[in-house]
């Protein structure tokens, strides 16, 4: 008998008050993935050993949503309308896909999750869709977030594509950063009616490596396309040790 994949959840930052501040993660990712036979557990941003030795625990790495990535990993300045950022956590989160692609980790990334992917690889970002892209759509919705807004296109010859099952679908949006430069490791895999990249794998097919700007945590209960993503992402988490 197998024991379930334990699946490690980057953790962002929330500070209520001056008694209550620390780790963050939105309840949609570890309902997704208990809901399809993973164990979540949260890992917090801490430095770069203890993140290494964290992994050590895992089967499979989401790399979650949460603050802007810091403009000094991919050698730039920060741009007016830059929100806030946590540099200990890009670190951090760095060195997580840096050790996840050296021994074969399946990863998932989502949101902040796949822009950090794609910095760790050597890619830069649009540090704010609405004033520095011409024309944009609508990436930051005002409805709840388990509602998608927007048309997404993937490319047919993707894993993505295997597993959504549909060249065109609707997704939610809740950012205002995205890839720019793609950092030679990855490839594009889909994108909206603006040009937004909305999806990006690794160019190896062995490895699952899969980063989405959407949230398809928040539609997974709903919206069988999205959840067969978490289905896909852990049942390649499985290939874990008999008790």
């Amino acid at each position: 008998m197998k024991r379930k994949p334990i699946i490690g959840i980057t953790g962002a930052y929330v500070k209520h008050n001056d008694y209550m501040e620390g780790v963050y993660v939105h309840h949609d990712y570890h309902k997704s993935v208990a809901a399809n036979g993973g164990i979540p557990i949260i890992l917090p941003y801490i430095n770069q050993e203890i993140a290494i030795e964290m992994l050590s625990l895992c089967d499979g790495i989401i790399l979650s949503g949460g603050e802007d990535v810091d403009p000094q990993f991919y050698g730039q300045d920060p741009q007016l309308h830059l929100g806030p950022t946590i540099p200990e956590r890009d670190l951090v989160e760095i060195a997580i896909v840096k050790y996840a692609i050296q021994n074969n980790i399946p990863l998932l990334a989502i949101c902040r999750g796949v822009q950090i992917l794609n910095v760790a690889f050597g890619g830069t970002l649009i540090q704010d869709i609405p004033s520095l892209l011409e024309d944009p759509i609508q990436h930051s919705q005002k409805i709840d977030r388990s509602r998608d807004t927007h048309w997404v296109t993937i490319s047919k010859d993707s894993k993505l594509f295997q597993v959504i099952g549909s060249e065109r679908v609707r997704v939610n949006s809740l950012h205002h950063q995205a890839i720019d430069n793609v950092a030679s490791n990855l490839r594009i895999v889909a994108q909206a009616a603006d040009g937004v990249i909305e999806a990006v794998e690794s160019i190896h097919p062995t490895t699952f490596m899969v980063g989405v700007q959407w949230h398809p945590e928040s539609m997974a209960s709903t919206n069988e396309p999205m959840n067969n993503l978490f289905v896909e992402f852990i049942k390649n988490c499985t290939k874990v040790p008999a008790l």
